[in-house]
């Protein structure tokens, strides 16, 4: 009897093991279906573009508020650029401030959300289709940007909610309710809970699967394949290990990640610049005059141009309002102080890290010239020949290879920690929009986090492309609510700007170090 009942049992399990591949992608394309059929207008309306033009209409929406940030607050990126080392040094840190983290610890936080695959492929799609040109406007938007994360990380702090246990809760879910409040302005609830969708859509999708999904390919690109739930679990259950510590135990693990990984990438691409150093003038002469003319790549001008500002926002974030989320927790009284720091943020993301990688895939020679009209090569995709082959994240590895051979293992091991420090922060941000609507409590906490590592297993395991797309979709709908916020509130920063600078100009404010 024994045998007899174990023989179909173990057929059975067979059975299922053979047909789980069959099952699982079945149910993939269910998702897919169901998604895109659901949510595909939706993505549809936040990615397109001006009529008669490829240049989205959510890029635009960033830039423009950059734009009128930066002269609002007198070129505030410049004029703080100094303190905000000051801050982020400790200089002016009191230790019995109200808070949970320090400054230095909300930046590696907020980094780890947007140094990332936007830094190493998403430039290299930028270069790829909009010519090395693309890289001068990449900088300007990213400069730009500096302003509207000052804006949106002064209100974070301003606005957030500190209890009695020392944590903190903040974003623009909290300053868009009591700002509006403060302000007698109607509207300010609806648009908070709109934004609080928003962005747990965005931490369980962009923040979460597509980091797990992206992990589990650059493994299998050195160790070969494997199924991805081994990926997932992996990451599960690390992710879960940090994140059960609350924020104190995030951004004591990002604040060594972050600087690691983005030193590690940083020096590299500096080795590469020196080894090439006699190229360096001309390279940036090619980016200066691409930046103009369009060095005859696709949409000329106007490619190079919509390439650099869309790769910037969809790099750093600026106007999202994720980072707002982060900074809240900082250790300060005064909600200026992490405005200030955020500048930092954009200018380390865009100015530093991206612009060094379209240096090395323009200097290394991964994009093919026509030796007789010393014009780039375009395909029939629009997008630059290269040498390699290779477009996104496999050529920014090209590039790096063709001088260290070995960079494909640094670059493996650098987006496995970008996606692991990014799935860090988004949780923190997730969760946050998490309480804002259900409440705050322990038990709700803890729902919230073992969904978010669930969907880490999802991710690895899956390809669930309209979920991601809809994700994605959903970090850039957070920047239309904040935004919004944003220009109803900025004369409340310009307020506590104003008084900031003054006593500190007095000596009122007093360095602690």
């Amino acid at each position: 009897m024994k045998t007899h009942f174990k023989a179909p049992l173990l057929g059975a399990a067979a059975a299922s093991l053979l047909t789980a591949p069959v099952q699982a992608s079945t149910v993939d394309e269910t998702v897919n279906a169901i998604f895109a059929n659901s949510t595909g207008w939706f993505v549809s309306f936040i990615f397109s573009p001006f009529p008669g033009t490829s240049f989205p209409w959510i890029v635009a929406w960033l830039v423009v508020a950059a734009t009128i940030f930066t002269f609002y607050f007198g070129l505030i990126q410049a004029r703080g650029f100094k303190h905000a080392i000051q801050l982020v040094k400790g200089d002016y840190s009191d230790p019995d401030d109200a808070g949970e983290v320090s400054h230095f610890q909300a930046l590696a936080t907020a980094l780890s959300g947007t140094v990332g695959l936007g830094n190493i492929a998403g430039v290299a799609v930028a270069v790829g289709i909009g010519g090395p040109g693309a890289t001068f406007w990449m900088i300007l938007a990213g400069l730009m940007g500096m302003a509207s994360k000052f804006t949106e990380c002064t209100l974070g702090v301003k606005y957030r909610n500190e209890f009695p246990n020392g944590t903190v809760s903040g974003g623009p879910m909290y300053y868009i309710t009591k700002g509006f409040e403060e302000r007698g302005l109607k509207g300010g609830k609806p648009l908070a809970i709109l934004f609080a969708i928003f962005c747990i859509f965005g931490a369980f999708g962009g923040g979460n699967m597509f980091q797990a999904n992206q992990a589990h390919a650059q493994l299998t690109n050195v160790l070969g394949d494997y199924p991805g739930y081994i990926t997932g679990i992996i990451f599960a259950a690390i992710v879960f290990a940090v994140i059960a510590g609350g924020l104190k135990s995030i951004a004591k693990v990002t604040e060594k990640v972050v600087p690691f990984m983005g030193v590690l990438y940083v020096i590299t691409a500096l080795i590469i610049l020196l080894i090439n150093f006699d190229q360096i003038g001309w390279a940036f002469g090619q980016i200066f005059e691409g930046a103009f003319t369009g060095l005859g790549v696709a949409g000329g001008l106007a490619g190079a141009l919509i390439q650099g500002f869309k790769r910037a926002a969809f790099s750093n974030e600026a106007g999202v309002g994720s980072a707002a989320i982060a900074h809240s927790a900082v250790k300060t009284k005064e909600p200026v102080t992490e405005g200030y720091v955020s500048l930092l943020e954009p200018f380390i993301d865009t100015v530093v890290i991206c612009t060094m990688t379209a240096l090395v895939i323009i200097i290394t020679g991964q994009l093919m010239v026509d030796p007789e009209t010393g014009l780039y090569m375009v395909g029939e995709n629009g997008a630059i020949q290269t040498a390699s082959g290779n477009t996104g994240v496999a050529l920014t590895s090209a590039a790096f290879s063709a001088t260290f051979g070995w960079f494909r293992y640094v670059l493996a091991l650098a987006v496995i920690l970008f996606a692991f420090s990014t799935m860090l922060s988004w949780s923190y941000y997730g969760l946050k929009a998490w309480t804002f609507l259900f409440g705050e409590g322990k038990a709700k906490e803890l729902t919230f986090k073992v969904i978010f590592c669930l969907f880490v297993i999802v991710g690895a395991a899956a390809s669930l492309g309209p979920v991601i797309d809809f994700s994605d979709a959903s970090i850039f709908a957070m920047a239309v609510v904040n935004i919004i916020g944003l220009y109803f509130l900025m004369p409340i920063v310009k307020r506590e700007l104003d008084s900031y600078v003054s006593r500190l100009k007095s000596g009122e404010i007093k360095k602690f170090k």
